[in-house]
């Protein structure tokens, strides 16, 4: 293959068939007690001789990513229909470097491609037992990243479906007609407690009661409906705290940043 290549190396997750990459990030994962209002502005030390980042997994597609060619920053709406998905506004901001070996700098003409379900669990454009969506484009579309390596995007706050944390699907990719053949795909998580916090909201209250968490032996059926906790993930346990984004309080709803870093040779 012409163009860049990954740096091969020991992976942190699963490994599913595409180039094996290294993803980095110079953002600090905040502890699940940090005020959630401050903690876009933490950053960790780098070491001696290293750039400021730090090694992050790559994680399973999934079995919903479709590769649709929708170019837009805001992904709230079916472009057929233009019905917007209703949800918690979130603004999802990522910015890409490629990681020398003392900077990272800012990686221009990557393509993010970004997917998740909608407050009832749903994706579009899929069939399964949540919802047969085929022909619909909610909550998809993917962005060029700017001079600076930022791409933003205006979605919601996703909802859950049962057996999975909650999560938003990320891959970055090369621009195949530039001859730039990378690939990177993974998954960003959210603190428990915020979830918890989002889901006492409609439209995701519709779903039952996301009250105080309980761990005895017989769960009250009021809490039958609540989202798996990251620590119940089998996908979240790979190197899921690590993956977890940071967000702050943006008027009626959030702002997350994740500073990312592809390692290229």
């Amino acid at each position: 293959m012409n163009g860049p290549r990954f740096k091969r190396r020991d992976a942190l997750g699963f490994i599913g068939g595409s180039l094996m990459v290294s993803l980095l990030s110079c953002a600090r994962r905040p502890s699940a007690s940090a005020d959630l209002s401050d903690t876009l502005s933490q950053n960790s030390a780098p070491t001696a001789g290293q750039p400021a980042c730090t090694v992050r997994p790559q994680q399973t597609e999934g079995p919903f990513f479709v590769d649709a060619e929708l170019n837009r920053s805001d992904i709230r709406s079916d472009p057929a229909t233009g019905s917007v998905t209703p949800g918690v506004p979130l603004t999802l901001q990522f910015r890409v470097s490629q990681v020398g070996a003392n900077a990272c700098v800012p990686l221009a003409g990557a393509i993010v491609d970004v997917w998740h379900c909608d407050a009832a669990g749903a994706y579009s454009d899929v069939r399964d037992r949540q919802a047969n969506t085929l022909g619909q484009k909610f909550l998809r579309g993917a962005q060029t990243t700017a001079a600076d390596g930022t791409a933003e995007f205006t979605t919601i706050y996703p909802g859950w479906y049962p057996g999975r944390a909650v999560h938003i699907h990320f891959k970055i990719r090369g621009n195949t007609a530039a001859n730039q053949g990378y690939e990177f795909t993974s998954q960003l998580y959210f603190d428990d407690a915020l979830s918890d916090r989002i889901y006492a909201q409609p439209p995701y209250s519709a779903r039952g009661d996301f009250g105080t968490d309980t761990r005895s032996e017989s769960v009250p059926e009021r809490f039958a409906n609540r989202p798996t906790r990251n620590a119940d993930d089998g996908i979240f346990r790979s190197g899921g705290e690590q993956l977890v984004l940071p967000v702050s309080q943006d008027g009626e709803g959030y702002r997350g940043r994740f500073e990312i870093g592809l390692e290229l040779v």
